[in-house]
């Protein structure tokens, strides 16, 4: 699973120092405007939402042409984006195609790894591996192409890598070099290349961002259906190849490329703080008188071009209006941004701090190994669900083939079910109550893990399924949060390209399975269930410590008098002295 496809926003507000009070992290509840950038070479005044922001007024473009975007939009992440995490659905086909068979030599087929052996296991977990470290690494070049070049040719790139993956399957089995590793590495970039621009759809419809948002979320997560329907196929259809099924889903990448070269925009869509912006602007009746009606005849030249414009501006601003709500709807969506950060006792924690000192902080250190921690038994799960059971269930192979049917249908379905509720959470609970219930339920999944019984196996998979987009969510929502919009690329992406580095270890995890633990995994889930346990309470409580420290000294800055600040600062002890440990 990748970082990059589950976010709850993307656009917010960085805190920034009241200019009449001293320095400190909680001196002001002043905010700039930023929206959201996988950019890891944006600077903080690239991110800054604008009145003048390059992009596309969603005011200007037609309703049934914005439906049409987002349809296209949702429909081609439904398709591509993340169909590389349905490995687990389609993993037996390559093992009944007889792929990477050649690499046994005189090893006996294993009934535990559903007849593949060793060997054979272990590359074919390569793929899943290599294209889960791939995905999140690209999130950063998508970002960068993304913000320099717009979504068009961010999605035209991710239509060729996609197209180039499903060619090279599609002659895997015809060619000598090895065109899986190849091909599934590429349709894993074109998934990335695809959803990453997606994101600024939601803006087509301002004031239904979120659901829309919450719609390209969930795409991603029904993406891992495509290859469940190729196994049901597969089954049903006698002949049916894997050659001949990426053959035929390589039309797939030739549609979205045609739609992204006629009907999708060049520009990302305005965010709904830009539009606002645009609105308080040009309000001003100021913008009917130019400098050049000077050079006009007369006076009645004058007032008629300048009531032509008059009447431009007040039609742009009836078309906002349309598109952004009343004035009563946006000041409840500001009252409703201003309440989360309210809520939050870590919103603006390290904002306007450079990426060097976020990353040289706890809040980094904690929150980065708790990911690669998760990311690690999470991807290992989804490699080897059907091994571990065939284990556990003592060589019960009917049964370790229903939960992993089970598995393939949980999978996209629960991200799909959970994506309505993960806004609500990440809204409504504090980001401690927030991590507190990502330990409690990776814990729970722990224990689970190790019990050798088809319910056991049922429990682990629905808590699984809900878990992971539960968890990416957050991580974002954290980063947000504490890191702030500014440098949201760099930190954010630093996390993102170091989980995705260590995923590498599931290759370790696997080869321990098999060699020192005889193919049992209750070892390793033991190991990941503990580690995860220990970092997650260390992460939770420092955040609940440090959070509320420092909201008691902002509740108490907010309510004294400016001239009584540095009177209150000496009673605390010397806040702004003690800073540099607190953000620690």
């Amino acid at each position: 699973m990748s970082l990059v496809y589950h976010v709850s926003v993307i656009e917010g507000t960085d805190r920034i120092e009241a200019p009449d009070r001293e320095p400190s992290i909680h001196a002001g509840v002043e905010g700039v405007d930023r929206r959201l950038s996988y950019n890891p070479l944006a600077q903080p005044e690239d991110t800054q939402a604008i009145a003048n922001a390059v992009g596309v007024g969603a005011h200007f473009v037609s309703k049934r042409m914005r439906i049409a975007h987002v349809t296209v939009g949702v429909i081609s992440c439904v398709l591509a984006s993340g169909i590389t995490y349905g490995f687990a659905a389609l993993k037996p086909e390559l093992i009944d195609e007889k792929v990477y068979q050649y690499l046994c030599g005189e090893a006996p087929p294993d009934p535990v790894l559903s007849g593949a052996c060793y060997v054979q296991d272990l590359r074919l977990n390569l793929l899943f591996t290599l294209a889960s470290l791939i995905t999140n690494v690209s999130a950063l070049p998508a970002g960068i192409i993304l913000d320099w070049y717009g979504p068009k040719v961010a999605s035209v790139i991710g239509c060729l890598f996609l197209l180039l993956g499903t060619a090279i399957t599609a002659i895997a089995h015809y060619v000598d070099f090895d065109a899986w590793l190849l091909g599934y590495v590429s349709l894993a970039l074109g998934g990335t290349f695809t959803f990453v621009p997606a994101f600024h759809l939601s803006n087509a419809f301002p004031a239904q961002a979120g659901t829309i948002l919450a719609l390209i979320t969930g795409a991603f997560d029904a993406s891992a259906f495509v290859f469940f329907i190729f196994r049901i196929l597969y089954s049903r259809i006698p002949g049916l190849t894997t050659s001949t099924f990426f053959t035929i889903f390589s039309l797939v990448p030739v549609v979205m490329l045609i739609a992204q070269l006629t009907i999708m925009p060049s520009k990302p869509y305005n965010t709904f703080t830009e539009l606002e912006k645009v609105v308080e602007e040009i309000a001003d009746p100021a913008y009917d008188a130019h400098d050049s009606d000077d050079e006009l005849d007369s006076i009645v030249e004058v007032r008629k071009v300048q009531w032509k414009r008059h009447e431009r501006r007040m039609g742009t601003l009836r078309n906002l209006k349309k598109v952004l709500g009343s004035a009563e709807e946006r000041e409840e969506h500001k009252k409703q941004i201003a309440q989360v950060q309210k809520q939050s006792d870590v919103w603006g924690m390290l904002h306007g701090r450079s990426p060097l000192k976020q990353m040289r902080s706890r809040w980094f250190i904690l929150i980065t190994i708790f990911t690669v921690i998760q990311m690690a038994r999470m991807n290992y799960f989804i490699a080897t669900v059907r091994s571990q059971y065939e284990y556990l269930l003592g060589g019960n192979t009917e049964g370790a083939k229903w939960l992993n049917e089970l598995f393939d249908v949980a999978l996209p379905v629960g991200g799909l079910i959970s994506v309505p509720f993960i806004g609500l959470i990440l809204d409504n609970v504090p980001t401690e109550g927030v991590l507190g219930l990502l330990v409690m339920l990776s814990s729970i999944i722990g224990v689970l893990s190790c019990i050798p019984s088809i319910p056991g196996g049922i429990g682990q998979i629905f808590l699984f399924v809900l878990l992971r987009p539960l968890y990416y969510s957050a991580m974002s929502d954290y980063a947000a949060k504490v890191f702030g919009f500014a440098t949201f690329g760099r930190v954010y992406g630093a996390i993102v390209f170091i989980s995705g580095v260590c995923n590498v270890l599931q290759i370790a995890l696997v080869a321990a399975t098999h060699q020192l633990f005889h193919d049992n995994p209750t070892p390793v889930n033991i190991v990941l269930c503990v580690l995860g346990f220990v970092v997650g309470v260390l992460l939770t409580v420092y955040v609940r410590f440090r959070g509320r420290i420092l909201r008691k000294r902002y509740d108490l800055r907010e309510y004294a008098p400016d001239a009584e600040v540095n009177e209150t600062t000496s009673l605390l002890g010397g806040v702004s002295r003690r800073e540099s440990r607190i953000e620690r």
